[in-house]
Formats: structure tokens, sequence, C-alpha cells
């Protein structure tokens, strides 16, 4: 006898968990192998290049990245630098010491202080923390493309998609680099990643920072904690908007935190905006077909 729809058994949907972070399990080790072959792909193949080129700060983004690059290039090719202000903690110095001795890379340490103070203590003394962090960072990436000339080498990024769509990075500073490996992993993945890559406990288990100030946090400045930003963040971009997320158990407040810097934040993520003046506007209408 044919089914018919009195027979079918029911099938309900699971209970929407706001608390759960399954969505953003990973199988760290494809995506590791993944990434490796990626770097290698775009910049061995691609570009010629065999050299990474990494700011490493101690953190856990950077860490990561330095030991993706050693997998992909070898310890021999990889060329990390440390590059501390003046306010920088000595912890975090240890920290990307504690990398560059695991994996064996090169590593330098060159002191920004009289860079970045070269402006900002002789013409902005009264700058504030969020400036000075940019300069910071605008001083470091050029330390590190100027390195990339001597050492023919290809600086690579560090920034997670978490930060990238929060707006959480120093516009043409840390998304600068023209090749990011963790660009498409929220934050909580990184982790992940690190855990199964061998990333020292200490860096994993310390709070992000941008080692600005004494007891400054990334989870402070942006107001919510990475694993909850992250549980919103990617239903956000499976296209739940902010009003039915609330409505699924989320905290408004919490939602509102993410929507606000994910919508004010979009052109951040975006090349500089070029006034079209004629049908061939580079990245507008004129796209060769390695452009695509």
């Amino acid at each position: 006898m044919p089914a018919t729809i009195d027979s079918l058994p029911i099938i309900r949907a699971p209970r929407f968990d706001p608390e759960s972070g399954e969505l953003l399990r990973i199988n760290p080790e494809l995506v590791a192998n993944f990434l490796v072959r990626f770097l290698r792909d775009e910049c061995i193949r691609g570009r010629g290049i065999s050299r990474a080129i990494v700011g490493l700060s101690g953190g856990i983004d950077s860490s990561v990245t330095t030991y993706l690059c050693a997998r992909a290039f070898g310890p021999e090719n990889t060329h990390a630098f440390r590059l501390p202000y003046k306010v920088s903690s000595p912890e975090s110095l240890s920290h990307a010491r504690e990398v560059t001795d695991a994996l064996g890379v090169h590593e330098r340490t060159i002191d920004i202080t009289a860079m970045a103070d070269g402006y900002l203590s002789e013409s902005e003394e009264d700058a504030s923390p969020l400036r000075i962090g940019n300069v910071c960072a605008r001083c470091r990436i050029t330390v590190l493309f100027d390195q990339s000339a001597k050492l023919n080498g290809l600086p690579i990024g560090t920034g997670n998609k978490t930060e990238r769509m929060l707006g959480y990075f120093t516009w043409h500073a840390d998304d600068a680099p023209p090749i990011n490996p963790l660009g498409d992993l929220y934050k909580m993945q990184v982790y992940q990643l690190a855990e199964y890559l061998g990333v020292p406990e200490a860096i994993i288990n310390k709070p992000p920072t941008a080692d600005l100030l004494e007891g400054q946090t990334d989870e402070g400045d942006i107001g919510i904690s990475y694993a909850k930003a992250d549980r919103i963040l990617v239903r956000l971009l499976e296209g739940h908007s902010a009003e039915r997320l609330v409505e699924l158990g989320f905290e408004e407040k919490e939602v509102e935190i993410v929507w606000k810097r994910v919508s004010g934040t979009h052109w951040k993520r975006h090349l500089p905006t070029v006034a079209l003046i004629s049908s061939s506007a580079i990245n507008e209408f004129y796209l060769r077909p390695v452009d695509f």
C-alpha cells in the first residue's frame, strides 16, 4: 500500500541552541592541509616566491600563520618578525620566541618605537590609544613589506574572519598582505587549528589583545566574547536577520553589537572606492581573466 501523508513519520528539526558552537566545528587536519596547499599554490606556483614574511606578535593568529608557513615553505624559508612598540608586553615577545624556537624558523626583532614616535612624539603627543595602535600597525606593515623586498619573500596576512567582519583591524595594515590563509576562518576555528598544529598552550589560553595598554583585551574592546560573536556571525552570514536571531534566543544586546560592527565596517573590506569615469575602471568594469 502506498504511503500516505498520515502514515509518514514526523521528523522534527533539532532545537535551535544559541549556545551551540556546532556550526563552527571544522576538521582541523583537513583545513591545515588545504591551507598549506593554498599557500604553496598562491605563492610558489602563482607568484614564483618561495619565502614567507610573517609579523609574529605572539598571539594565536600570527602563531597559527607561522606554523602553516613553516609547513608550506619549510622553516628555512619562513621569516618571522617580532615588531614591538615601547608599551608591548614582554610576554608577547616571549610567546613569539616560543613559536620560532619550536619551529626553527628565521626570527628577527625590530623595535618600531623610534619609527612610530618619530611621528607621535614629535607631532601628535596627545594621540589616543586607538590612533597610536593604527600608527603602530601601519609601521609594522611598512617593515614587513620592506623586508619582503630585501628577502624576496611575500608578506602573509594573519587576520581571521571574525576580526575582518567586525572591522577590528587597521585598514591598509593588518589586512594589507596579498595572501591570507586565515581570512575565511572564524576566531573559534583558528583555536581548533592551533590545537591541531601544536601551538603552545600559553598562547592558546591567553586572552587575545592588541597589546597597547596593560589589561587591554580584544573582547573588552569589541564588547562581546569571540565565542558569542562567532555564533552570531555564522548565522548572520547564513542569511538570518538580526531580528530573527533574537527570536531564536540570542541576547538582543549582543546581536546588536555584532550587527552594528558588521554593517558599519563594510568599507574596510573593500579596495578604495573609485569614481567611474570610463568603461575600463579597474576592478569595476575592467577585469582580465586573472582578476576574477
